[in-house]
């Protein structure tokens, strides 16, 4: 089974969605929406959530606009940086952010995953989309979606995202 990755005409990138399963993940915040919302789009409040635990974020740098781009750098304990950059396709402040994603060098020009040791056969451009709501008791409720991580590296993102969100939540219930 084929599909074209949800949410973004442009690229017309067909997925086999059993070699590309999509990676889910929703988590409730107590925290409002605005501020939720906010740690994707500061730079220095993605600096300090952006990366599985024990991994940091020496550089974000987001033109947080449609059409605007993003570079993320992920260190890993070993001094291992790997940059990530995207394009925002879509912003609706405090309900979603739709962005491409894909590996890049520190100016983010695209490069291939297995240039930074991924496993996997990767689509050029994979898409983040992450929608936002508040819950009944005041909470936010936070969903991602990642369109076009291999199957083979679909758990290993999954654990990534989830550690990387324990990160977020603990930034954003802070008071």
């Amino acid at each position: 089974m084929e599909t074209t990755l949800k949410n973004d005409s442009t690229t017309n990138q067909k997925i086999n969605l059993e070699k590309f399963p999509l990676v889910k993940i929703t988590r409730i915040f107590k925290a409002t929406v605005d501020r939720v919302f906010k740690a994707f789009s500061d730079e220095e409040l993605v600096k300090q959530w952006w990366g599985p635990e024990g991994h940091t974020c020496p550089s974000a740098k987001i033109d947080f606009r449609e059409g605007g781009k993003s570079v993320l750098a992920m260190k890993d304990p070993s001094g291992k940086v790997i940059f990530s950059s995207g394009i925002y396709k879509e912003i609706e402040t405090n309900k979603k952010i739709v962005t491409t994603d894909h590996f890049s060098d520190e100016n983010g020009n695209l490069i291939p995953a297995k240039d930074v040791g991924m496993d996997g056969d990767w689509p050029d451009d994979l898409l983040i989309t992450i929608e936002f709501s508040n819950t009944h008791s005041g909470e936010t409720k936070m969903v991602i979606g990642h369109e076009g991580i291999p199957k083979e590296m679909h758990d290993d993102c999954v654990k990534g995202w989830n550690s990387s969100i324990n990160k977020l939540q603990k930034l954003v219930e802070r008071h």
